[in-house]
């Protein structure tokens, strides 16, 4: 397929706003996701060629975050692991099943995901009290996170604000940490997800170069400025942005 040179400087401005987004709050795949199909391209195509698109993004968002990562060891090793596997069963799903089944329910995981993020301080002071903080994930944390990483294989949309949302719940530490784990995870999914979808299915190359190569600058600015901001405004932020996001899947 062709694309005309606003097409192009349509994808290239989602791509940089989605890296920017995914690096800052998770969710820069609402942005890519209906501007491929702006631009032409059939939604399970879209849905294909961005996750594969917003990779770079995700990459330079953890090289911005990478600072944060010390110290995470413990957590990052299992998490990855089981973002892997959830990547796999993710892609298997939507190779074997329709896509508008699952995104009927998009919406509703994505507030669900989003009252968690709200609710992380009281819950953290709760949990801090019965058992402290907690450095490496126990097997409810683990099987949440494999279940987002499904979720993140198969569509992803607004993939971060649910792992940041079971990070905040099951770790007791500062949101920015968290905010860097969950950027390395969103990583692991995406990479995972792409080379399934690269190998197994058709994929529009020429939009996933333009929005990769514009999300990599975007990742990389996004990262930089949500480390400027306080937990509570982030929170509320990342919040405020999943319920937008909720309402533009409930009415698309």
């Amino acid at each position: 397929m062709d694309l005309s040179a606003g097409a192009v400087a349509l994808l290239a401005v989602a791509g940089f706003l989605a890296g920017a987004i995914n690096a800052a709050a998770g969710g820069g795949s609402l942005v890519t996701f209906p501007a491929l199909i702006a631009v032409g391209y059939p939604p399970l195509i879209a849905n294909v060629t961005n996750n594969i698109a917003v990779v770079p993004g995700y990459a330079t968002g953890v090289w911005g975050y990478r600072e944060r990562l010390r110290g995470q060891g413990r957590r990052i090793v299992p998490l990855a692991a089981v973002s892997a596997l959830g990547s796999i069963i993710g892609v298997g799903l939507i190779l074997a099943s329709s896509q508008g089944v699952f995104e009927d329910i998009v919406p509703f995981l994505v507030l669900a995901a989003c009252a968690l993020l709200a609710a992380r301080p009281a819950i953290g002071r709760w949990l801090g009290k019965r058992a402290g903080p907690r450095e490496r994930p126990g097997v409810v944390s683990l099987v949440g996170q494999t279940l987002a990483a499904v979720y993140g294989g198969y569509f992803g949309a607004a993939l971060g604000v649910a792992v940041l949302a079971l990070l905040g719940i099951f770790f007791d530490d500062e949101l920015q940490r968290l905010n860097a784990l969950k950027a390395l995870l969103q990583l692991v999914i995406g990479v995972v997800a792409a080379l399934g979808f690269a190998l197994l299915t058709p994929v529009a190359w020429g939009a996933a170069a333009i929005v990769g190569l514009a999300s990599l600058v975007g990742g990389a600015v996004g990262a930089r400025l949500a480390q400027r901001v306080s937990d509570r405004v982030l929170r509320g932020g990342i919040v405020a942005y999943g319920v937008a996001a909720a309402i533009w899947l409930f009415l698309r």
